[in-house]
């Protein structure tokens, strides 16, 4: 069986999957090396089983070493499939590639020269790129890029009140989790047919919002980097100039130092001092952990608000990603917020994770749709082949 290899590289991650060409929205195959350079792990999802015979993954492993561990692993399985493509989310595609792209060696130089919108995703998205290259350069290799979806958007909505030039030299807002949003778009119509005016809130240790009208970008909440918009696990999100001014010219903080702040030590846990981890938080009775949770919720909910002007109204809100799918309190607490909207949850739908889970007499409903990006990946990457 022909199949695409997908791959989700993380900054401590690496999420794979297998799809067969013939049907790419159903993986035969799918896991993740997790804790990488801390203490990785091989899961496997699908098929929902342990493999004991995957090496041992040493402490130190990087995402290139994970890759290749990977691919000696599925050479060794006794299976007939056949990667005859590999497709890959990366994150930032700048304003030169606005769909999927056929991988070579300029554009893998492009790539990397948007290293700094990216100094977090775009190295670890590269490099199991460059090592699949040197270990199977007979295999086509397809990057898919999290910038994509934004494009549609109106030149006003990508636009920083900057001198003009800056934004002629690319300092505009971009806009990421598109492969997560592409995938939401998708199933939309079959499941919210009359819905045109819909936010989706991505709800994860990456989190952001996007305002889709007829199943397009209209609006999003992170903008040049990933580091704007909601509070996340670890980022600060939107954050007021002024304080990174105050924190270079009073504190004598260095651009690594405000670096490491921002994208590594703010966030849940930088409010809790405990985790950046939701499931960790709504655990501990530690006062920190709620104040952590309950202002990433104030945040969301403000940030939902804000983008409603720019569809002109709101016909239903969707809820996906890590938090927004299993998270019953995050979901509660945020539209707890939006009760103006005549917007209301069913308590048990909620807390079982349905897929509908507001309540019959909800101005509008509210939705969990769980996000599948790397069938995106797939189906681009077939489309490519």
């Amino acid at each position: 069986m022909d199949v695409i290899l997908t791959i989700n590289a993380g900054s401590s991650s690496l999420k794979f999957a297998l799809h067969p060409v013939s049907e790419p929205m159903t993986p035969v195959l799918r896991g993740k090396i997790t804790g990488l350079k801390r203490a990785p792990e091989f899961k496997l999802s699908v098929p929902d089983e342990s493999r004991s015979r995957f090496p041992k993954i040493r402490v130190d492993a990087t995402h290139e070493t994970a890759t290749q561990l990977l691919l000696d692993w599925l050479d060794a399985q006794d299976t007939d499939h056949k990667i005859v493509a590999v497709g890959h989310r990366v994150v930032h595609g700048g304003e030169t590639f606005t769909k999927p792209a056929l991988i070579d060696e300029t554009v893998l130089v492009k790539l990397a020269a948007l290293t700094p919108l990216a100094p977090l995703h775009q190295p670890h998205n590269l490099a199991p790129i460059r090592m699949i290259a040197a270990r199977r350069p007979d295999v086509s290799q397809v990057a898919c890029f999290d910038t994509c979806f934004h494009t549609t958007q109106d030149p006003l909505a990508k636009l920083f009140a900057l001198p003009k030039s800056y934004a002629e030299q690319g300092v505009i807002r971009y806009g990421f989790h598109g492969l997560s949003y592409d995938f939401i778009a998708s199933v939309l119509p079959a499941k919210l047919p009359t819905a045109s005016r819909v936010i989706v809130a991505h709800l994860g240790n990456g989190a952001s919002l996007c305002a889709m009208k007829g199943g397009k970008s209209v609006a999003t909440t992170m903008g040049f980097t990933a580091l704007d918009g909601l509070v996340m696990g670890r980022r600060s999100g939107a954050i007021d100039p002024g304080v990174i001014l105050h924190l270079v010219q009073q504190r004598g903080m260095s651009v690594p130092e405000i670096e490491t702040l921002l994208y590594q030590k703010s966030g849940l846990l930088g409010i809790s001092g405990i985790s950046n981890a939701m499931q960790e938080l709504e655990a501990s009775d530690h006062p920190d952990a709620a104040l952590a949770i309950d202002l990433f919720c104030y945040r969301a909910a403000g940030e939902i608000a804000k983008l409603i002007p720019a569809l002109g109204g709101l016909d239903a809100l969707v809820f996906t990603a890590g938090i927004g799918e299993n998270s019953a309190l995050t979901r509660a607490k945020i539209c707890a917020r939006l009760g103006w909207l005549g917007l209301s949850l069913d308590e048990s739908a909620n807390q079982a994770n349905d897929e509908v889970i507001s309540s019959t007499q909800s101005a509008l409903p509210v939705m969990v749709i769980p996000t599948t990006e790397d069938a995106v990946i797939a189906k681009s990457a077939i489309a490519l082949m």
